[in-house]
């Protein structure tokens, strides 16, 4: 279709969401130049008015360090049978994420979170909602400052539809169905199931985190739509593109929607509807400069930076693994997916969300995860059932972590019981230099691991 546009000199706006498709209009730009014809792809909620948000909120960011992204859309908003198949084209298979400052790979319709919207003088809204593919997981990394790392999700109202989806994915994560396309006519019937039980509101949210100065900052833009006209949304964003080539605004070629448009050129229309809109700026302190306090100033820089997180980051660099030799230990290391001995290429992944930092530690490979908050003012490490609290004495060579106590499925656990570890940071010229060991009373050596990383 935009290739027989081009061949007639007629503009082209449309308002597709497929990832490859919208990223992939550019190789008709020298065509569409030569024509004289303006063609843009992804003219719809994404990328196009997602694009003239994140740009909005990442004003005075020099650094964005990542970029949700969702939308719900109301039960009585129901979607075509070419939607219902693009969904069902990724669901429980690989998406690719630009997440950890590399790409990996997750699955579609998993990552679910239950999102909140929030808009003054509005009924709250709170929905269930699972990772989608779309075409911002390639464009805002590409575009946005930091090269940040992004997530979209999406879900209908009702969480039995989006449970119901996620669970009819694993046999395709599994490898015992290659897709979900050939039930897209069933899609619809479930739909309609809570169409008539649900309301006429939708909701879209993006939330964009990153260093403003020397700064956390945390930015986000909520929109809820009643009475129905959620689904003019996409609309709305293709009527914009008209009208900014109608002007003379855009110069011939071919591209994706994203930054071609403001988003205070979509006010008017928003304004003509039931859709309220609200923005919210917090800063945001960092989980280890929260539990350190003022000693957090005087540690080196790279201990710093390294800690410096909100939203999203990664260190890459090496270390080397020493496991103990005992049964006992070989099998703690199996159960808690402890790397192998000798030396690897470290990678580790940092994802904050609502105050707590996910780490997961990738040795050539080899990976775990814990994940970190604060109660009190000491920090807590958890891994599984099992959690530690540990104090933070720092200073100008670095820090130190002091176990103080730990829990097993929320049940305290003597601390003369506890895994011997005494972990510390410092730094080495620009490195970050570590050093882990873990012990257990009775058993001795579990793992020790130790190296040095740089922020990427």
């Amino acid at each position: 279709m935009a290739e027989a546009c081009i061949a007639c000199g007629v503009h082209y706006v449309d308002l597709s969401d497929a990832r490859d498709f919208v990223c992939g209009i550019g190789r008709l730009d020298a065509a569409a130049r030569a024509a004289g014809v303006v063609v843009v792809s992804g003219g719809s909620s994404v990328p196009a008015l997602s694009g003239a948000v994140i740009a909005e909120l990442s004003r005075g960011i020099e650094d964005v360090r990542s970029v949700a992204l969702s939308i719900s859309a109301s039960s009585r908003a129901t979607a075509g049978s070419s939607v219902a198949a693009a969904i069902l084209s990724y669901v429980g298979k690989p998406v690719r994420l630009w997440r950890g400052r590399r790409w990996r790979l997750e699955t579609g319709w998993h990552r679910l979170l239950r999102q909140d919207y929030v808009v003054a003088g509005r009924a709250p809204i709170r929905r269930l909602v699972a990772l989608a593919d779309v075409p911002d997981h390639d464009i805002v990394p590409a575009t946005a400052p930091g090269k940040p790392a992004v997530i979209f999700r999406a879900g209908p109202e009702f969480s039995f539809q989006v449970a119901a989806l996620w669970l009819a994915s694993w046999p395709v994560t599994w490898g015992w169905i290659s897709s979900l396309s050939p039930l897209a006519r069933w899609l619809l019937p479930l739909q309609k199931l809570g169409a008539g039980l649900g309301t006429d509101r939708s909701a879209m949210a993006v939330e964009v985190k990153g260093i403003a100065g020397s700064e956390a900052a945390v930015r986000r833009w909520t929109l809820i739509a009643e009475d129905g006209d959620g689904p003019e949304i996409p609309t709305i964003a293709a009527h914009v593109l008209a009208n900014a080539i109608a002007a003379g605004t855009l110069e011939p070629g071919a591209r994706h929607a994203a930054g071609q448009v403001r988003l205070e050129d979509f006010d008017a229309h928003f304004d003509r509807l039931a859709i309220f809109r609200a923005v919210e700026s917090r800063p945001y302190v960092p989980l280890y400069r929260r539990v350190i306090g003022p000693a957090y100033a005087a540690m080196p820089r790279p201990v710093r930076d390294m800690h410096h997180l909100v939203g999203d980051g990664g260190a890459a660099g090496r270390a080397t693994v020493r496991r103990g030799r005992s049964w006992p230990a070989r099998f703690i290391c199996a159960v808690m997916r402890f790397p192998p001995a000798g030396e690897h290429a470290l990678h580790v992944s940092f994802e904050e969300r609502d105050g707590i930092e996910r780490w997961t530690r990738d040795f050539a490979g080899h990976a775990f995860t814990s994940e970190l908050s604060q109660r009190g003012g000491r920090l807590v490490e958890r891994f599984g059932p099992m959690r530690f609290s540990f104090d933070l004495p720092a200073d100008a060579t670095g820090l130190t972590m002091v176990m103080r106590g730990w829990s097993v499925f929320g049940i305290p656990v003597p601390l003369r019981l506890a895994p011997r570890s005494r972990a510390r940071e410092w730094a080495e010229g620009e490195d970050f230099c570590f050093d882990v060991p873990i012990a257990l009373p009775g058993i001795g050596e579990v793992v020790h691991y130790a190296g040095r990383l740089r922020r990427i």
